[in-house]
Parts: C-alpha cells; sequence; structure tokens
C-alpha cells in the first residue's frame, strides 16, 4: 500500500475548515476532477468524476467525527483508495490541516503528491470563500 501525506495551514478558524470539508456536497468544489458528489443517507455518497479523460462513477464512504475535526472516507474498488484528514487549531482564526491517502495502485512520479498538494490548496480556497460570503 502507498500512502502520500500533507500538511498546510489556513486563515481560518479550525471549526469552520472542517465543517466546510465535512459536507460531501462541497467536494466538487475543490476536488478538480469530481464533478458530482450526491449524499445518499448515512455514510454513503455518489460521486462522479473525469479521471484522465474517462468518467467514471460510483460509491464512496464518508466519516465525519465532529468532535476530533477528523474526517475518514474512501472508496470500494481495485485500487483501495481511502484517507483521512484531521484539521487542528494554531489559533482562533488559524488551523492546520494534515490530509492522507491510501492506495494500493503506486503512480509513477510524483502525481499523486503533488494532486494531493493542489487539492489540499484548492480546498482552503473553497473554505475561506465559503466563509467569506457568510
Amino acid at each position: 500500500m502507498t500512502t502520500y501525506t500533507h500538511t498546510a495551514e489556513a486563515s481560518l478558524p479550525a471549526d469552520d475548515l472542517f465543517r466546510y470539508l465535512a459536507e460531501p456536497s462541497n467536494l466538487p468544489r475543490y476536488f478538480p476532477q469530481m464533478t458530482a458528489a450526491d449524499p445518499q443517507g448515512g455514510d454513503s455518497v455518489h460521486v462522479e468524476a473525469e479521471v484522465h479523460g474517462k468518467h467514471v462513477e460510483g460509491d464512496a464512504w464518508v466519516h465525519p467525527r465532529g468532535m476530533e475535526r477528523r474526517l475518514e472516507w474512501g472508496a470500494e474498488g481495485p485500487d483501495d483508495y481511502h484517507g483521512e484528514l484531521q484539521v487542528d487549531d494554531l489559533a482562533p482564526d488559524r488551523s492546520r490541516i494534515t490530509v492522507t491517502l491510501h492506495s494500493v495502485r503506486e503512480a509513477s512520479g510524483d502525481e499523486v503528491q503533488r494532486g494531493l498538494e493542489e487539492t489540499v490548496d484548492s480546498l482552503i480556497s473553497a473554505a475561506a470563500q465559503d466563509s467569506a460570503s457568510r
């Protein structure tokens, strides 16, 4: 199994950042390849994405742990894709997010790590825009 991790800081309160990330319908706003994320009840989410020029869809699961500001997710399939994120307080208006991905598929080069870093940057930006619009 291959594991990828990235940590970044955000100019947002930890509770606000986590609340935004724990809402599955926000996934397409910060995950570049995702085109739809429809909660199906419970922890199940139907997702659609464009990956390497192919339309893919399936069911995923999302387990938010609000008190811990921890979110775990995954999707059934040949890559056994799953991960977790943790949001921690740094100061009243700053937080740290650590995202870890696990997959049995090994990618060549740094494609997955680069994609993870871009996604974390995108999710921080999207959460900041959401917070500013409130």
